[in-house]
């Protein structure tokens, strides 16, 4: 869903509406602030729902969800689902899920569809767009994967690994025109959002 740019002489409160401490550290790199809150939404997928499309939709909702608490502010929801030959992967949450889905995701290319929406009630601004990162993994022992969810413990991760971290060592390459879209929220996209709804971070001193 897309949107009209707006503009606004009276600076818009921002919400980041995520609890996720990667997003919010992602957002803390705009130096502008923003508050966090927990947007409440059933991430469970419709049956035949695409990767890319659930990734779209959650990170509407999210953004929905809290913007009708708070009308008149900005508010920024993502959501980022991995993508296994159609299959969407998300938080893998415990140790043996995520081993399972690392002895899958073992010599094979996935793509991680993260994806932001910017949203406010008041002005009537809603807009989602979507980034995807390709990534392909080596060839992993089962030792190499114990090892590192013992180390990593990336259980609230989608893809059951943090490329920001020691989860670099599973991957042979990585294709993507925003590095921050792995890490789970796109930020390129985000503020390029942003400037469309008003909200221009460099405009301030």
């Amino acid at each position: 869903m897309t949107s009209p740019s707006f503009t606004t002489t009276v600076p818009r409160s921002l919400i980041l509406a995520s609890t996720s401490r990667y997003r919010r550290e992602l957002m803390e790199r705009l130096q502008w602030p923003f508050e966090v809150h927990s947007p409440h939404v059933d991430e469970t997928p419709h049956p035949h729902e695409t990767p890319l499309d659930l990734s779209m939709r959650l990170a509407q909702s999210k953004a929905l969800a809290v913007s009708h608490q708070h009308p008149s502010a900005l508010v920024v929801g993502s959501d980022q689902v991995a993508d296994l030959l159609g299959e969407p992967l998300g938080k893998p949450l415990t140790h043996e899920v995520a081993t399972r889905e690392l002895k899958r995701m073992s010599g094979q290319k996935v793509l991680f569809h993260t994806s932001v929406c910017v949203s406010c009630v008041e002005s009537g601004f809603l807009e989602v767009q979507s980034s995807m990162v390709q990534v392909q993994f080596r060839v992993l022992s089962d030792a190499e994967i114990e090892s590192y969810l013992l180390k990593d413990q990336p259980y609230d991760c989608a893809g059951s690994s943090k490329s920001e971290s020691l989860g670099i060592a599973l991957v042979e390459s990585i294709q993507s025109d925003d590095p921050t879209a792995l890490i789970g929220l796109p930020m390129i996209k985000t503020l390029a959002l942003l400037r469309k709804a008003g909200l221009n971070v460099l405009d301030r001193t």
